[in-house]
């Protein structure tokens, strides 16, 4: 029986792997059976593509496995099927100031990625525990100008949960066709070009090698995923996930990241029930 799926493609914090971003043995079963029966595995994360792939390849040691990495929330594409890789959306230097104006009145540590880098106000705990394992260092900015010295796909603000929910409710009213804010972990909210989405970038590589997005299984846990999961054949959000992805989704696991979710969603939905 031919697939109905072609393509499986999951965020990677808070949904394929928990906490210490260990990849399991049973989720590691789960992306060779796909690849046994001819259905592409991809990766969309918030990280950049490079940051990715040095997980894939220095710590997980999977490489040969993954056929698609979206990276920055969808402004950068490596299509692995193709041979190809694109860039999309940046924001301006003259958006960055804009948001770093914005958020002066707020007790946040700002951090934008750089090449080979994470440029941060503070290197507290949280940075390094973003960085770690991921092949980059951690810089300390001189001044808030070098926030905006270079464009950039995304400018990241992390802080205590209560003033996240108050920046949260604070953007909402923001009305601006260049930027968009959006939450993508308890303590981090992040900001991007408009037009920046994982479904865009999941468009691209669909059309690059004849995928309908009718035949994508999406996984996903917080609202950057939202649109990835809304475009996919199936959108599936973590039992962890926040409350306006799994509005978005077609189905939510019955466990959550840390009790490997997407495994056992795998297994008993789509695997047992002969889906792929």
């Amino acid at each position: 029986m031919k697939n109905k799926y072609k393509l499986v493609i999951c965020d990677i914090d808070g949904t394929l792997v928990g906490r210490f971003r260990n990849l399991s043995d049973q989720t590691r079963s789960i992306i060779q059976r796909l690849h046994d029966k001819g259905v592409y595995f991809g990766l969309a994360s918030g990280r950049p593509v490079d940051e990715v792939i040095h997980l894939v390849r220095e710590v997980w040691q999977l490489e040969e496995k993954i056929d698609v990495v979206i990276g920055m929330n969808g402004s950068e594409l490596c299509d692995n099927v193709s041979s190809c890789a694109d860039e999309y959306f940046k924001l301006s230097t003259e958006s960055l100031k804009e948001i770093m104006d914005l958020m002066k009145p707020f007790d946040v540590n700002a951090c934008i990625y750089r090449p080979g880098a994470m440029l941060c106000q503070i290197a507290n705990e949280q940075v390094q525990a973003s960085v770690s394992r991921s092949g980059k260092k951690v810089v300390i900015a001189d001044s808030i100008e070098d926030f905006y010295s270079e464009e950039s796909a995304k400018i990241m603000f992390r802080t205590d949960e209560e003033t996240i929910n108050k920046i949260e409710q604070y953007t909402k009213t923001l009305e601006s066709n260049k930027y968009k804010a959006f939450r993508t972990g308890p303590i981090i909210i992040e900001f991007a070009d408009t037009r920046v989405s994982k479904a865009y970038a999941l468009k691209e590589f669909c059309e690059n090698n004849n995928i309908e997005l009718s035949e994508v299984i999406a996984f996903g846990d917080t609202t950057n995923d939202n649109e990835m999961l809304s475009v996919s054949g199936m959108g599936v959000c973590l039992l962890n996930g926040s409350a306006d992805t799994k509005k978005c989704a077609d189905y939510i696991t019955e466990k959550n990241n840390e009790e490997e979710g997407f495994a056992d969603f795998m297994n008993k939905q789509i695997f047992d029930k002969n889906i792929i």
